[in-house]
C-alpha cells in the first residue's frame, strides 16, 4: 500500500503549485508532479488489482468503486497534461483540482479497505499470543501429516506433526485470513487453501506469495501426553 503515497503526494504537490501562482516555473513544476503521480497511480493499480481479484462480498464492491474513482482521478490528471498549461492553463488547473477532489474521495474508501477490510495488511498479526506455555490439545489427537486447528487462549493455532516434530503457527493466513488448518502440507511447508501462499513450518517465513507477511510461529512443548505452545522467542 505504500505505492499509494506516490500519487497522493505528487498530486497534492501539483495542486499546491497551482495555488502558488501563474509563473511558468510553477506551471512546469506542477506538470512534472502530475506526471510523477500518474506513474505512481499506474503502479499502485497493479498491486491493488492483485488483492482485489481474490476478495468477495463488501470488500469486492468497495474495491470496485475505489478503482473506478481512481481511474477517474487518473484520467483527469492525464487530461490536464493533454490540455497543456501554455495553451489553456486555467483548464489544466481546473482538471487537476477536480482530479484531486475525486482522488480524496477514493482515498477514504482505500482507508476502509485497509483498516476495516484488512486488505494489504498482516492478517496474522495478533497481540494476544501467549508468552507462557498454554495447553492446546492432547498429543495423541495430532496425527502425523494432518494439520489440526487448536486455540491458544484467544489465538487460533494450526498444529502440524512432521517427521516426529510438532510445529505451530498462527492459523489465520497473513494474506487475507484463510484457514491454514484446511490447507495442505508440501514437504516442510503448509499452503493456504484460499490463495495459495506457502509458509515454512519451521519459522513461518513466506516461501511463495501472494502473502508478503510471514506467519507468526510458536514454541512447542510436548509433555505428559499434552501439547502446549507459547510465543516463539527471538
Amino acid at each position: 500500500m505504500i505505492l499509494t503515497d506516490v500519487p497522493v503526494g505528487a498530486w497534492t504537490t501539483a495542486v499546491l503549485l497551482d495555488l502558488a501562482g501563474d509563473d511558468p516555473t510553477w506551471r512546469r513544476a506542477a506538470r512534472g508532479a502530475t506526471a510523477v503521480g500518474i506513474v505512481g497511480a499506474l503502479a499502485s493499480a497493479v498491486t491493488g488489482l492483485t488483492d482485489w481479484h481474490v476478495v468477495a462480498g463488501r470488500r469486492r464492491r468497495v474495491g470496485l468503486v475505489h478503482a473506478l474513482l481512481n481511474t477517474a482521478a487518473l484520467s483527469l490528471f492525464a487530461g490536464s497534461l493533454g490540455v497543456g498549461d501554455r495553451r489553456d492553463g486555467g483548464t489544466a488547473r481546473a482538471l487537476r483540482r477536480l482530479g484531486y477532489a475525486v482522488a480524496t474521495g477514493s482515498a477514504y474508501l482505500g482507508g476502509w479497505l485497509v483498516y476495516d477490510g484488512r486488505m494489504g495488511v498482516d492478517n496474522a498479526a495478533v497481540e494476544e499470543t501467549p508468552r507462557d506455555f498454554v495447553d492446546v490439545c492432547a498429543d495423541d489427537e495430532l496425527r502425523d501429516g494432518e494439520p489440526k486447528r487448536a486455540m491458544a487462549g484467544a489465538v487460533p493455532v494450526v498444529l502440524v506433526r512432521r517427521a516426529g516434530r510438532v510445529h505451530a503457527l498462527v492459523e489465520t493466513c497473513a494474506h487475507l485470513s484463510g484457514p491454514l488448518a484446511e490447507g495442505r502440507l508440501e514437504g516442510d511447508a503448509i499452503r493456504c487453501p484460499w490463495h495459495g501462499s506457502l509458509f515454512a513450518l519451521e519459522d513461518g517465513r513466506v516461501l511463495e506469495g501472494p502473502s508478503v507477511h510471514p506467519q507468526p510461529c510458536f514454541e512447542v512443548r510436548v509433555a505428559g501426553g499434552r501439547i502446549a505452545v507459547r510465543h516463539a522467542r527471538s
